[in-house]
């Protein structure tokens, strides 16, 4: 009985250990005035020191050259609020050899950071809802269309087909060679042409994904939750706003600080937090 004993507290301690191990939080550092409009994603340049942030203004399926870039400083400063104008209902961003792309509804607009001027537009043929973008370390973009369920990628001017027949593709992540893809309430990954899951039961509006370390990633739903997912598929919430009716929709990470932030959508605003 003495050995029993001793066998059931041991494993006892050894749960709680790994659960301690596996228990993160998100300490609110700061937000933003309300002046951005309706902000879907945020984009963290280590480079310039700065976040640059995709304002629909207006409706998120509307061609209506409303929409614009913004930046902010690391302090929640707004710099500009249409830094860069002319667009419709931007969304996803990535940057590749200062240029900014833009997932902007049926094209990716190609921003000069140094020109704060558009310099390319790349029609994708046949989309209706591009919704995030993600650039790997060969300048290779891939872009999510969340209404046509498919996940495109550009490669040396030509567009094609990656993946089709997806449940609702938005969030995606270049990570090596693989491609992460947050496809309605899962998370999915693209190796070698075959997907595997990685997580799954996330709320069905899955949107912006962000690597902390190898295999462990935060992931945030538009409806307002943002959830910290293990290397084991075990998931974690970290922040739940739908009562406050307050959105997380594409979130932005400065992984060297451990700073996430959150777009709240309608609210107009950037939430920062950090990780702990």
């Amino acid at each position: 009985m003495k050995r029993t004993a001793c066998i059931i507290l041991l494993l006892t301690v050894i749960a709680g250990n790994i659960t301690k191990a596996q228990t993160h939080s998100l300490v609110k550092k700061w937000e933003t005035d309300t002046l951005l409009k309706t902000p879907e994603s945020v984009l963290f340049d280590a480079k310039a020191q700065l976040l640059y942030v995709s304002n629909i203004d207006g409706t998120p399926d509307g061609k209506d050259g409303k929409g614009s870039i913004g930046k902010v400083a690391l302090n929640g400063k707004i710099i500009a609020t249409d830094w860069v104008k002319g667009l419709n209902a931007p969304k996803g961003m990535g940057i590749y050899k200062n240029k900014l792309y833009v997932a902007d509804l049926t094209e990716v607009v190609v921003i000069d950071i140094d020109k704060a001027a558009i310099v390319q537009h790349i029609p994708i043929e046949g989309s209706v809802f591009l919704n995030d973008i993600t650039i790997d370390k060969n300048g290779t973009v891939y872009v999510s269309d969340t209404r046509t369920s498919k996940v495109f990628r550009i490669e040396k001017g030509f567009v094609v087909t990656l993946l089709q027949n997806l449940q609702g593709p938005n969030g995606l992540l270049a990570v090596g060679s693989n491609l992460m893809i947050l496809d309605k309430g899962s998370l999915v990954n693209l190796i070698g042409g075959q997907l595997s899951k990685v997580a799954e039961g996330m709320d069905p509006s899955t949107d912006g994904i962000e690597m902390v370390k190898e295999n462990e990633y935060i992931v945030s739903c538009w409806s307002g939750v943002v959830y910290y997912v293990f290397a084991n598929g075990n998931k974690q919430t970290l922040l739940d706003t739908r009562a406050q009716k307050i959105n997380s929709a594409d979130i932005g990470y400065d992984a060297k600080k451990k700073i996430v932030y959150v777009p709240t959508f309608y609210k107009n605003s950037i939430v920062a937090y950090e990780l702990k």
